[in-house]
């Protein structure tokens, strides 16, 4: 058993797609037996027995220098009725003896929980024994014990589901091969937790591999099993299948609910599909099914990407129609919707709304709202909430300075936006690509090379790299400077950081555009 190859998970599960389940025969279960005890033991396990039936823990203090695992898992045995009392033994010697316990003993305490279907606190402790035991050792202590406690076999099933709630896809990939080897079967709840910690870092890939292997071993899904499946087709851009998956639904016995119709909602919306996004959510009433604040957010948050305002509103309406009461992330969505294009009229409107229905405004609803007058040339208006977020308790993030310095730049104002700069890296926020470019194309409008300078420097320091544009913009504008020399030197050192921007043509630095020779 040991001898089995340890590769990457991804491999064995797309591995097990191919193999037959009824190619091999199953691996017998090692056949163990623990001797009745006698003489000493016995009496020794009839007294402890009985001590803690009775809940007299202070007369088992003196018994414990004496308990060895042999002894332990015949007590256990003995309560193997009672998950409680057995649990309480275990807790008991773990605070006052834990020598006593072994990953052996262990193992008959956790055959004793699976069988009365304590799986909460099952994965407690396997996950505590899991900190100092590899999942392969623990699996065969839970083997050797299953045949002599006459256990259930959920145990391998909340070993697996324990070390995929942890995402620990190896060692649940490896112990799916070993409980496969013996079989074992997983339930479709334990599938669905390797399936949704595999979607949480966007695994989609291996996600799909695990479900084809699900149905090969005959494990039934669930709706929640196709919505993540629906969901992993989504990420990779097969939103299609995902249709297709939902459309089978009925034939597999299942109804979609909400959550079916959002995700593919969502992978339209992701692919500026919203006619079939739309198409999508007339379905709905079909199936019995009713519109969430979900479904009108992904909608809005569409729209608002694409910078489709008028639609992203008229679904607004929808909502309200429906009588689905927009929460802070619609009035959030809109308002950064409204702010990324300057629309600081509309975006007032929203908030004012916002207000009225006693949505609570949190920082990206302030960062909105900032940056749409920010670049509307409202600076004032937008430092005045800005001072709101003191009586908020609200702190400014990298996002509020970004959206500050864009009103300065919109401004010229080049030398109050590298104010606000100095202060947003000493609040301890990081500015990112974006503001360091606007910051330097501001100098450079201003004429202030010094100042464009000093701040590619800071973003070379960060190991950012300038795009053509901004970087074109700063050497003409050297070259008209008579600056030469000091552009050679910063192309030799952003070459030199390996930041040279794609695209960019250093051998063309001091041509003069064609509209600086004529001015000139």
């Amino acid at each position: 058993m040991r001898n089995i190859e340890v590769r990457r998970f991804c491999t064995l599960i797309t591995e097990a797609t191919h193999r037959t389940p009824t190619t091999k025969p199953f691996l017998p279960i090692p056949h163990r037996t623990l001797p009745e005890p006698r003489g000493q033991d016995l009496d020794f396990i009839t007294v402890a027995h009985s001590h803690v039936v009775n809940s007299h823990w202070e007369k088992l203090h003196p018994l414990c220098p004496v308990l060895t695992p042999f002894r332990l898992k015949h007590l256990f045995l003995n309560l193997q009725n009672d998950h409680v009392l057995s649990l309480k033994l275990s807790q008991w010697l773990l605070q006052h003896h834990p020598s006593t316990h072994t990953l052996e003993t262990l193992s008959f305490l956790l055959h004793t929980l699976a069988t009365h279907r304590q799986f909460k606190t099952i994965q407690t402790i396997l996950t505590k024994i899991l900190s100092s035991h590899p999942p392969h050792t623990l699996f065969d202590s839970l083997l050797h014990s299953y045949p002599i406690c006459n256990a259930s076999p959920l145990v391998f099933d909340a070993l697996f589901k324990t070390l995929a709630h942890a995402s620990k896809f190896r060692s649940a990939t490896l112990t799916y091969t070993l409980m496969k080897q013996h079989g074992f079967s997983l339930t479709v709840e334990s599938c669905n937790a390797f399936l949704s910690s595999l979607l949480r870092l966007r695994r989609a890939d291996i996600a799909l591999s695990f479900y084809r292997e699900m149905r090969r071993s005959y494990v039934s899904p669930n709706v929640y099993t196709l919505n993540m499946v629906i969901r992993a087709h989504c990420m990779l851009g097969g939103v299609q299948k995902g249709f297709e998956i939902f459309q089978k639904m009925g034939d597999m016995g299942l109804s979609p609910n909400v959550v079916s119709f959002n995700t593919l909602i969502s992978g339209y919306c992701n692919k500026g599909l919203f006619g079939l996004a739309l198409k999508v959510k007339s379905l709905m009433g079909g199936h019995g099914v009713q519109a969430n604040v979900v479904t009108f957010n992904t909608l809005i948050n569409g729209f608002c990407k694409e910078r489709k305002l008028h639609e992203a509103n008229r679904v607004f309406n929808e909502m309200k129609v429906a009588n689905v009461t927009p929460n802070v992330v619609t009035y959030n969505t809109l308002l950064h919707g409204y702010g990324q294009v300057g629309d600081s009229e509309m975006g007032g409107k929203v908030y004012e709304e916002m207000v009225r229905n006693g949505v609570k405004a949190d920082i990206l609803t302030y960062n909105a709202l900032i940056l749409g007058l920010c670049k509307d040339g409202k600076t004032k208006k937008a430092a005045g909430f800005v001072k709101e977020l003191d009586k908020e308790n609200l702190v400014p993030n990298a996002s509020t300075f970004s959206a500050l310095i864009t009103g300065q730049c919109v401004r010229n104002n080049s030398e109050r936006a590298f104010l606000i700069y100095r202060s947003m890296v000493r609040s301890g926020c990081n500015p990112n690509e974006h503001t360091f470019q606007m910051l330097i194309s501001a100098f450079c409008k201003n004429e202030d090379f010094d100042g464009a300078v000093q701040v590619l420097r800071d973003m070379l320091g960060r190991l950012m790299r300038p795009d053509s544009s901004t970087l074109s913009e700063l050497y003409h504008g050297l070259h008209r400077c008579g600056k030469n020399q000091l552009a050679l030197a910063l192309c030799s050192e952003i070459e030199a950081r390996r930041l040279l921007p794609d695209g960019f043509d250093k051998e063309k630095l001091f041509i003069v555009p064609p509209e600086n020779e004529t001015s000139s």
